[in-house]
């Protein structure tokens, strides 16, 4: 890659350009002018010529015939004579010409050929100029940085700077609106340049400010970025307010500068403004000696200063540094103009009264043409490079500030080190030449080579030289490197170098921002075209390295041109065989061929040629010159293309060897096949499920050959070595070479016969073909037979191969050939297709060792093996497994569900012997199976059986019953699953594992508190008391009591049930879920102290207090853990079963304890009641609270303190209120949870009277007062059929008949006193009633009455049980008849 001119804006408007700037001399002659100039510039050229290098002369020729072909009109360099500035993001450009100028701004058009390309078109004319005579002597683009955050480089708007003859400095926008004016010198304005913000690429160097300089004869003026930027950015929204609302524009305030004098220098032209530089500690020492002799003192920290360089005259090139700090800005004139301003309100507002008014208004016009001007500072000059009779005419700064270009009146272009401040090359030849700089970062492939690759990117500095005398642009490696690009372009061109990217940036917002700026333009007025040079970074390189470089550019071409995805073969062909025999170095070479191998885009043809080419030329070279890594690489794909390209023939050959149906040897295989059929047609039904799938990882696609030499590599022997891969990978070779030949579709016999040649092992090729057989199993089970056949022919060619079958092998013995194959099957998770593997293999095997049995023994007997067994064994796992997995595909009902689980002989080996009731547990929870409908379906399996085949039989099915029959064929094979594993899935077991499952899910989410109450039925369903005692015990330790203890601490801190926030942070589950969780906890302990009774010998439920022992299970025997005969090589964790046997007994009054308040937390948490459950305990039931419930605890005994057993009968007289109301009450609901509540729970259960009495019991409250609060409750409620039940169990029937008599009293009292419908009859009875019972019922209150409104006959009734229960010598006894007689009038009366 070489240097190139590239076009990329196109100018179509020149000629108006010239036109509006030259209308005064659109009529004067000019071609004398012509003739002169075009004179001088040949005896330039024959001059130059003398001395300058041969190979100039054909550009030179080439330019003088260019210039003669140009056209008459546009030959006069008239751009020269312009003042022509460009922005860095060429999105701008201002032509200036006296007091015209013309600004062209970036837009995109159509050419004739339909595409798209940027222009400069005219965006505003007109004449800068405010003062008389004044012109345009500088101007430069300075594009503003947005602020906004979501800019990403780009400019805000640019604006344009212009220096004036009159030394006024003005600024405009895009549009020529002026945004600012101020003279800040009395002396034309020379330069203006300015100074952007550029990340520093190395830590040690110094970060630069902004800054624009403005250069006047003796003069230097800086003016800060950061304020300018401010300022411009402030009168342009000025300016753009006041447009809008149509006031006068407010003059802004001037700017902040420096001014420095510069002296000791003749003249000056020319100026670079190098930046903030520190001095080295010898620098410094050097510079303090120098100016201030021997004895002169030296600071300690070298100070900071700016350095300027000039060029013009006496002396040639002068170096000015000033110190940071030594003289402030200059800001007198800006306090001066607003005291001035003050000042001229005031006199102008008392001029009216004292008439001072007179000549006020010339006065003010003349200092207003005239403003003060601020002395400058005085800068000496430092040193400078003395040459009398040389003149410099122009500087250019590098853009690392550490070199400069420049250029003087005898034709030389001069190299300045800055840091030295000494000229370090020289170029003669270059009259009136133009300069520009090149920085070019390193690509990142460029480092691939280099030892330290850590380094940071390099950056390569060029310097550009465009040479108008002889039309000439050139390109030279800095500081002392060759030409390296010459370009013959017009002689009246305009290098354009801004030197500066976008004003505004730091260090903060430039991060992550595309700065998209053009370093070097050239502009041909004669075309319009704007060209930038593009140079490659490996120019930078030295002389040793050109022909490495060489190298990576014919490297990176070919990398382009594989990458294009449009060039014809043929093309990408001929170029990349010429590139890569191009190519010198071994090591670029080698890369450049695996880079086109592994290229997609190449044919196969392709690769095949340019190998073989390249492999002919190393050939035909001295063998000692060659790389022998190169050499073997090339071999080696050669050989790998001709297999891929014979492999590719053979499957697409037309002509097909019969395929030999040899149906002896298969006969024992279609017995099997029919033996497993429906099993074999349920799975294929099953994973036959719509999936989706991408076409480029279909198993059909055609495998590239790239991918076919990357998976293939040639060891030293020359033979083929299959490299593993990813599974996908490896499935797609196998697919390559055996999926035709399975399918009957290549020749099997020939394609075996060309891989056997290849060189590629027999084992490698058994792994690929039983790969490629088990991830296409679908394909398998649509034609099983077919396919079965062409497996079993495959195998045994393999098997006939060199090197798969030892001869040495014993058939007494395990053969490792057929273990592969075993060991395969036993590893795959694709059930069906591994065991029609493993039936072929078994029947390849048998054939094989009954060819190597004994001639006399075949005749009469079978030959036996342990191979052969081992082949039973295998056969009937996949088997188990075949009809295991058949179960887990099955999917759940009505849910989309997740991904079948996947099990292997391998994988249930590995969990153990309790991995299979693992797996169906999994199932069974996705199904969400009913505990009791997985007992009914374990439980009658022969009734079960004969009803499907009842179905079976049946024909012309309604749709509606499709689903049942889903159902039905769902639980027959659970059945056969059962079948199969007759004692890894025994009843006990698999309720257990689903036990275990549930809780594990709700343990994930407590939310879901069914499955709690699912795994606590579970437990139910268990038989054993050894393993029911285990799971219980494991679930309350591992997922219950952390959260149990976390409820009744929150309900003890809080003293009520707590809302649901509360619930949420404490326990981690809602109020409604820790509910139902607390109902689980109660019925998990309840389980727990049943299974303990049954264990232990007399173990009665009252004596529980009494008895403080150990609870041994010694008593009932355990149960033995067996399993599957085929299965007994399970290793793994020990099962599920194993640990629940392994559990200690727990200890009875403990667990009695936990479920005593785990009922009273229940209970509080049903009926949202105030109570704090442990304070209802003393001390040592308080601490014998959440121990481990294997351990023996000291627990309370005697007799209770009575406030406590006050305490507890409140708590549970409250309960029994809320059951009432809750029972009586429509809109209560029994749903606590998201999901439906387990039956018979929530407040209307009809177990809350009675668990409220065992309570009472156990804590030591009366049962009979709670029995006769039940009753008067129920009255209450007016549930008197529920009361009357409840009242035959009350023992102390007097003072429940004076608590009815009351409540009688209240009933009558709101029928005759309070009802809003009194009838005449119940006034004239009121009347009519004794005065003591009548003033009795008027002190009732029947507000207490829950339910007033209750019929007469029941008050009648009750009434009349009132005088049963009351004895007659009761004081209320006759109270009670007063009230019966009442009732009875009323009743009659009604």
């Amino acid at each position: 890659m070489s240097c190139s001119l590239l076009e990329f804006c196109r100018l179509h408007e020149l000629k108006t350009v010239r036109d509006y700037l030259f209308q005064s001399q659109k009529n004067e002659p000019v071609e004398e002018k012509n003739q002169t100039e075009n004179d001088l510039s040949w005896e330039t050229s024959e001059w130059e010529s003398a001395w300058d290098s041969g190979e100039n002369k054909e550009e030179e020729a080439t330019s003088a015939t260019m210039v003669e072909e140009e056209p008459t009109g546009q030959r006069s360099p008239w751009l020269q004579d312009c003042v022509v500035s460009l922005s860095p993001c060429s999105d701008l450009l201002v032509v200036a010409r006296e007091q015209k100028a013309v600004f062209l701004s970036a837009k995109w058009r159509t050419d004739d050929g339909g595409r798209e390309e940027m222009t400069l078109a005219v965006s505003w004319t007109g004449t800068l100029s405010t003062d008389e005579g004044e012109c345009v002597s500088s101007s430069i683009c300075i594009p503003l940085a947005s602020q906004k955050r979501s800019s990403t480089g780009r400019p805000d708007w640019t604006c344009v700077v212009v220096g004036f003859t009159s030394g006024y400095v003005r600024f405009y926008t895009e549009n020529g609106v002026l945004l600012l004016a101020q003279l800040l010198h009395e002396d034309p304005v020379l330069r203006l340049k300015c100074r952007t913000y550029e990340i520093p690429r190395h830590p040690g160097v110094t970060e630069q400010h902004e800054e624009l300089s403005i250069l006047y004869p003796a003069a230097l003026v800086t003016i800060d970025g950061f304020s300018l930027f401010q300022s411009l950015r402030a009168c342009r929204n000025q300016v753009a307010r006041a447009a809008a609302a149509g006031s006068d524009v407010i003059q802004p305030p001037p700017l902040a500068y420096k001014k420095w004098g510069l002296q000791d220098m003749d003249t000056i032209v020319d100026h670079s403004s190098v930046g903030v530089m520190t001095l080295c500690v010898f620098d410094q020492m050097k510079n303090a000696s120098i100016l201030g002799g021997f004895n002169a003192s030296v600071k300690g920290n070298p100070p900071a200063m700016s350095q300027y360089v000039t060029v013009g005259g006496g002396p040639y090139t002068g170096f000015f540094y000033a110190v940071e700090g030594s003289s402030q800005p200059l800001l007198s004139h800006v306090a001066l103009a607003v005291a001035s301003k003050l000042t001229s309100a005031l006199f102008s507002a008392a001029s009216g009264w004292l008439g001072w008014n007179k000549h006020k208004n010339e006065e003010e016009a003349v200092q207003k043409h005239k403003p003060k001007v601020e002395p400058a500072t005085p800068l000496g000059i430092r040193f400078g490079l003395p040459d009398s009779r040389r003149h410099g005419e122009s500087i250019c700064l590098s853009p690392c500030n550490t070199l400069a270009g420049v250029t003087d009146d005898f034709g030389r272009v001069t190299l300045l080190d800055l840091a030295r401040g000494i000229a370090i090359r020289m170029w003669k030849g270059y009259r009136d030449a133009q300069l520009g700089w090149l920085q070019v970062p390193e690509e990142r492939g460029d480092r691939e080579f280099s030892p330290s690759t850590s380094l940071p990117r390099r950056h390569a500095l060029f310097l550009v030289i465009y040479a108008p005398r002889r039309g000439i642009l050139e390109v030279w490696g800095m500081q002392q490197g060759p030409r390296v690009g010459a370009f013959t372009v017009g002689k009246h061109c305009r290098l354009l170098y801004a030197g500066y990217r976008l004003m505004g940036v730091n260090s903060v917002t430039s991060k992550g921002w595309q700065l998209h700026t053009q370093q070097v333009c050239l502009l041909d007025p004669v075309t319009g075209a704007l060209r930038t040079v593009n140079i490659p970074f490996h120019l930078a390189l030295s002389d040793k390295k050109s022909e490495r470089a060489k190298d990576m550019h014919l490297l990176k071409k070919l990398t382009t041109v594989l990458r294009s995805r449009q060039v014809e073969p043929d093309i990408l062909e001929s170029e990349a065989k010429s590139a890569l025999l191009d190519i010198k170095h071994p090591a670029i070479k080698k890369q450049a061929l695996e880079s086109l191998l592994s290229n997609k885009n190449a044919p196969v043809s392709c690769l095949t040629n340019i190998t073989s080419a390249l492999y002919d030329t190393l050939q035909q070279q001295d063998p000692e010159e060659v790389d022998p890594a190169l050499l073997q690489l090339c071999s080696s794909q050669l050989k790998l293309l001709q297999l891929y390209t014979d492999i590719q023939h053979l499957h697409s050959a037309a002509d097909m060897e019969a395929c030999s149906k040899n149906q002896d040897s298969l006969e024992g295989i279609e017995d099997e096949l029919s033996r497993v059929g429906p099993t074999l047609q349920r799975y294929a039904q099953l994973t036959l499920r719509p999936s989706v799938s991408f076409a480029q990882d279909s198993p059909d696609s055609t495998l590239p050959a790239q991918v076919f030499l990357s998976q293939m590599e040639c060891t030293e022997d020359e033979e083929l070595r299959v490299i593993r891969c990813s599974d996908t990978e490896w499935t797609q070779l196998g697919n390559f070479m055996f999926w035709g030949c399975l399918c009957g579709k290549s020749p099997l016999y020939k394609v075996c016969d060309t891989l056997q040649q290849a060189g590629i092992s027999p084992q490698q090729l058994l792994s690929l073909l039983l790969s490629v057989w088990l991830q296409r199993e679908k394909e398998v089970l649509q034609k099983p037979e077919e396919t079965v056949r062409n497996l079993h022919t495959l195998l045994i060619a393999l098997s006939n191969m060199k090197g798969a079958v030892e001869e040495s092998w014993d058939p007494q013995s395990i053969s490792p050939w057929w273990q592969q194959v075993r060991f395969t099957c036993i590893q795959s998770h694709n059930a069906a297709a591994a065991l029609l593997a493993a039936f072929v293999a078994h029947r390849a095997t048998k054939a094989s060792i009954t060819s190597r049995a004994d001639s006399k023994l075949q005749l009469e007997w079978e030959a036996v093996s342990l191979e052969l067994e081992q082949w039973v064994v295998c056969v009937r796992q996949l088997e188990d497994v075949l009809v295991l997995q058949t179960l887990l595909l099955v999917p759940p009902q009505g849910a989309a569900g997740g991904a079948a689980a996947q099990c292997s002989i391998k994988t249930l080996l590995e969990g153990g012997t309790g991995g299979i009731a693992d797996s169906v547990s999994k199932w069974v929870f996705r199904h969400n199976l009913a505990p009791e409908r997985l007992k009914e379906i374990l439980q009658k399996k022969e009734e079960e059986d004969e009803k499907l085949e009842q179905k079976a039989g049946e024909e012309g099915k309604e749709p509606e019953e499709k689903s049942q029959e889903d159902t039905d064929r769902t639980a027959e094979l659970l059945v056969a699953v059962c079948q199969r594993f007759p004692h890894s899935l025994s009843p006990d077991l698999l309720f257990a594992h689903c036990c275990w499952e549930y809780v594990v899910q709700w343990n994930k989410d407590p939310e879901e508190g069914q499955y709690l109450w699912c795994a606590v039925e579970h437990l139910k369903l268990v038989s054993s008391p050894h393993i029911q005692l285990g799971i219980s015990a494991m679930m309350w330790s591992t997922f219950i009591v952390k959260r149990f203890s976390a409820a009744a601490f929150l309900l003890e801190k809080v003293g009520k049930a707590p809302k649901d926030r509360l619930c949420r942070r404490d326990v981690g589950m809602g109020d409604k879920a820790m509910t139902s969780f607390l109902g689980c906890c109660v019925q998990l302990l309840q389980i727990l102290m049943e299974v303990t009774g049954v264990l232990v010998k007399d173990q009665s439920h009252l004596s529980f207090i009494d008895y403080y022992a150990d609870s041994a299970v010694e008593e009932v025997p355990a149960p033995e853990l067996s399993v599957e005969e085929v299965w007994c090589g399970a290793e793994g964790p020990a099962s599920l079963a194993e640990l629940a046997l392994e559990q200690r007994g727990v200890h009875y009054p403990l667990v009695q304890h936990h479920c005593l308040v785990a009922s009273l937390l229940h209970a509080a948490m049903t009926f949202s009641l105030k109570v704090k459950p442990l304070s209802l305990f003393d001390s040592k039931g308080k601490n014998a609270f959440f121990r481990d419930l294997t351990t023996i605890q000291l627990m309370p005994s005697g007799d209770m303190d009575p406030g406590l057993v006050s305490q507890r009968q409140e708590f549970l007289l409250r309960v029994l209120s809320g059951w009432v109301q809750a029972i009586n009450d429509p809109s209560s609901s029994a749903s606590g949870t998201r999901s439906p509540s387990p039956p018979s729970s929530g407040p209307k259960a009809d177990w809350w009277p009675s668990l409220c009495l065992d309570l009472g019991s156990l804590l030591q409250v009366n049962p009979d007062i709670l029995r006769r609060h039940l009753v008067c409750e129920l009255y209450n409620e007016g549930l008197d059929p529920r009361a009357e039940e409840v009242m035959l169990e009350v023992e102390d029937k007097d003072v429940l008949g004076s608590q009815l008599l009351v409540l009688t009293g209240q009933r009558l009292s709101y029928s005759l006193l309070h009802s809003q419908s009194q009838t005449q009859a119940a006034m004239e009875l009121l009347a009519r009633l004794p005065p003591t019972l009548c003033t009795w019922l008027k002190a009732m209150d029947p507000s207490e009455l829950r339910c007033p409104m209750v019929p007469l006959s029941q008050t009648s009734r009750l009434v009349g049980r009132l005088i049963e229960i009351l004895p007659e010598n009761h004081a209320q006894y006759s109270l009670a008849l007063h009230l019966l007689e009442a009732v009875e009038v009323l009743t009659t009366e009604g």
